[in-house]
């Protein structure tokens, strides 16, 4: 098969064309050939597939962020990662038209690269729009990075793109795509730009040039649902079906990028039989702020995808009991030599809601270090955020104060004029380890605010769910975030699985982990928590009439307990690479019991 004379990375819309004409032509002479592609790919995605996977194409394609958006030019190819942080509706558009005997596609762009005549045929195509923001809370390790073109390649770049339009129409500067300034009825409603691209001059300038970025700053700044350092991105899919992306998903995005700051958005044109239908829902969020991305490839992102060297292998024992043990000793000295919290720690931060049994969580375990006053947490408290930043892809921190819960908003809210989700505190990623710092929590008088922002947060560490407000109704929304607890005396606003008192025997110095160090833990970490688990039948027995001598023993032990007893010793085994619990990691956990108890009195 003879490749296509395109350049994938610097041209991709020229392969989408010849693509789309090529199945154009092989279609039955009997069939409407543009009717069949109406939320169906004609091959052009497989096209780009094999560019990118079977031909190592991938690791050429620049990553989309506030940094490169200074270089990257538009209509190139692109990745972006992110998390769909706003479900904005589906969106038609002119898929395709007659340009006299011949059908052209308007597909995974926003304007028409061709003049349209002033009396075509055309068929109205619909695609999908998210609003997409980087990963609340994600970590610098994780975030990759495209270093800036050469000159070489930048012309090569403009190259590709200009020449191809010379073979496509001749003479490029005899093009007309855009409706006169003046609106002479020279070309009717149809050979328009779609509304957001209705412009008197070419939205990029020519393809020589780079677009001005000078305003970034003002972009990043301006987008309320983002941090002031990154940058959102309007994403369109096309051919997916609904239930494929849901709320907080966190995707890889591989497709067209188009975004111009000088762009002037005309809404006031009412010949435009576009305009009922394109972009209303997002019109705060204008293409001369946030960046248009036509999706042609998308892959959900798990927290450990974000590891450069994790794969899903079969652990071997020997090697992670050493990184089992390595590690315990970073969290000892992190944590002041407290052994017995760096154990917990470990645990925690192995455990994922595994599934819902009606209301009860499954795998969760969050946890309460107490005897932290301000003093120590100024210490320890720093030194532990500090080492889960390096440890996990997404950590947020809460400064839980009267304050805090009486002003800040912490539930994401629907704003039915805009036809926006705005977006809270608590809309996290599924795998973000969140921790609460109520160190300095003072005496005061919370207010309505303050009091729902508390209900919310013992909601999400009793259930796992986050209430999003909808203003007529409230829905609540799955969540799988790792709650960490740093209190005085146990926390009287978010009662935790397991409740500690923090015990440290020195301050140790801080030891810089090397690279390797570093790489390994967060492997393990990845490893051992995602592995399943699973308990043999006569294991399971030999624990149960384990937990009924215990409950005669102690009458304080309830159902809770034991549940939190069976929580541990799965995650105990995993820590040791296990898929299987044994009567071994049952007694460890009952001897971490024993030890905490003890601290308790």
């Amino acid at each position: 098969m003879v490749g296509l004379p395109y350049d994938f990375l610097a041209n991709p819309l020229g392969a989408v064309r010849l693509s789309f004409e090529k199945a154009v032509a092989s279609s039955p002479v009997d069939a409407d050939p543009v009717a069949t592609f109406r939320g169906k790919d004609w091959g052009a995605v497989d096209l780009f597939r094999d560019f990118l996977f079977e031909d190592g194409g991938l690791s050429e394609v620049p990553v989309l962020d506030a940094s490169s958006l200074r270089w990257i030019q538009p209509n190139t190819l692109v990745r972006f990662r992110g998390m769909v942080q706003d479900m904005l509706g589906n969106e038609y558009y002119l898929g395709a038209f007659k340009d006299g005997s011949t059908w052209r596609t308007n597909k995974f762009t926003d304007f028409s690269s061709f003049p349209m005549p002033s009396a075509c045929e055309t068929q109205l195509w619909e695609r999908h729009l998210f609003h997409c923001v980087p990963v609340p809370g994600q970590n610098s390790w994780t975030l990759e990075s495209s270093p800036p073109p050469t000159v070489g390649s930048m012309l090569n770049c403009s190259a590709s793109q200009h020449g191809e339009k010379r073979r496509r129409d001749g003479d490029v500067d005899a093009m007309d795509l855009n409706v006169s300034d003046q609106g002479n009825g020279e070309s009717s409603s149809c050979s328009k730009k779609q509304k957001e691209y209705d412009n008197p001059s070419f939205p990029f300038g020519s393809s020589e040039e780079f677009v001005n970025h000078d305003n970034i700053s003002e972009l990043r700044h301006k987008d309320h649902d983002s941090p002031a350092d990154s940058l959102s991105c309007l994403v369109k899919v096309y051919d997916m079906p609904e239930s494929q992306l849901k709320l907080n998903d966190v995707v890889e995005f591989i497709g067209i990028y188009t975004f111009d700051p000088d762009l002037v958005v005309h809404k006031d044109d009412s010949n435009d039989m576009m305009c009922d239908f394109i972009e209303d829902v997002a019109a705060d969020l204008p293409p001369s702020k946030v960046p248009r991305l036509h999706c042609l490839i998308s892959r959900k992102l798990a927290a450990q995808e974000f590891i450069s060297s994790f794969h899903s292998i079969e652990p071997l024992n020997n090697i992670v009991r050493g990184i089992r043990e390595s590690l315990l000793a970073h969290l000892s000295a992190t944590l002041g030599n407290d052994g017995l919290a760096a154990e917990c720690l470990l645990l925690h931060l192995l455990s994922r809601l595994r599934t819902r049994v009606d209301v009860v969580t499954v795998g969760r375990l969050s946890l309460n270090f107490t005897n932290f006053n301000r003093e120590s947490a100024s210490i320890f408290g720093n030194g532990l955020t500090g080492a889960l930043q390096n440890l996990l892809p997404y950590t947020q921190i809460i400064p839980l104060t009267v304050d805090y819960l009486n002003t800040t908003t912490l539930q994401p809210k629907k704003n039915n004029q805009t036809g926006r989700l705005v977006t809270g505190i608590l809309q996290l990623a599924q795998g973000t380890h969140l921790t609460i710092d109520e160190t300095y929590m003072q005496s005061g008088t919370l207010n309505s605010k303050g009091l729902e922002n508390a209900r919310l947060l013992k909601q999400l560490m009793e259930w796992q769910k986050v209430e999003y407000d909808f203003e007529y109704y409230k829905l609540e929304m799955a969540a799988d975030v790792q709650l960490l607890v740093l209190s005085e005396g146990k926390s009287n606003i978010l009662p935790a699985d397991l409740v500690l008192p923090f015990c440290p025997s020195v301050i140790v110095p801080a030891v810089n982990a090397t690279a390797e160090d570093m790489q390994a833990w967060r492997w393990y970490l990845a490893t051992a928590q995602s592995l399943p688990n699973s308990t043999e039948p006569d294991i399971y027995q030999k624990l149960q009439d384990d937990m009924v001598n215990a409950m005669r023993e102690d009458r304080s032990l309830g159902c809770t307990d034991l549940n939190r007893w069976l929580t541990m010793a799965q995650l105990m085994a995993a820590s040791f690479g296990e898929r299987s619990l044994t009567l071994e990691h049952w007694q460890m956990v009952k001897e971490l019991e024993r030890l905490r108890k003890e601290r308790l009195k």
